[in-house]
């Protein structure tokens, strides 16, 4: 049985590299297999079809994603240190970036999402819930803490800096740099600050 635990980890491992650098309609069971030296039977096996495949690897995204946050939430437990919260966020990104330029997983699907199955947008949309959620409740908390400074509701404020990381992430993949996306992210989070 561990056997089939780590191929199924390998291959979700390869199909997450491959969407991160190619996008989700850009590679098929045969890159995998090619990449991994097994067989397309190998991963139907463990994922009959690509909507199998997409599914568990965003929900498996989803869940490293809510680790990351309660390892946040759990490291800074002071509202007053909101803007530390947001700097930990921005290195969930900054260190996708930095392994090899890959983008976010469900940024990637996001700009496929009309031509992806419907459970894998299903996830990719409760991502982005979670995402502005979470970055919500730490921009509520810091400005009622007096830490950070925002017009209008948290929740929108949140929309618009987790838009911003993901753009900057794109202009950084473009640009070939992952400064800048560190520049653009300081600049978002010191546009909150009082």
């Amino acid at each position: 049985m561990r056997g089939a635990v780590d191929t199924s980890e390998r291959i979700l491992d390869t199909a997450q590299f491959l969407v991160q650098t190619q996008g989700f309609n850009g590679f098929s069971y045969a890159d995998i297999a090619s990449q991994l030296k097994i067989r397309n039977a190998a991963i139907h096996y463990h994922f009959p079809t690509k909507a199998n495949l997409g599914q568990a690897l965003t929900v498996r995204y989803r869940q490293t994603f809510a680790n990351a946050l309660l390892g946040i939430d759990a490291a800074v437990t002071e509202t007053r240190k909101a803007n530390l919260k947001l700097e930990l966020y921005v290195n969930l990104f900054q260190a996708t970036l930095e392994d090899g330029l890959r983008m976010c997983l469900c940024g990637m699907l996001a700009s496929e999402l009309v031509t992806l199955p419907e459970p894998v947008q299903i996830e990719v949309r409760l991502f982005f819930e979670e995402q502005q959620s979470w970055l919500a409740t730490v921009l509520n908390d810091g400005r009622k803490a007096g830490v950070l400074r925002f017009s209008g509701h948290p929740n929108a404020k949140a929309g618009e800096l987790l838009a911003s990381l993901e753009g900057a992430m794109l202009l950084a993949r473009v640009e070939g740099s992952v400064t800048s996306f560190r520049n653009m992210a300081k600049g978002f989070i010191a546009a909150l600050e009082v």
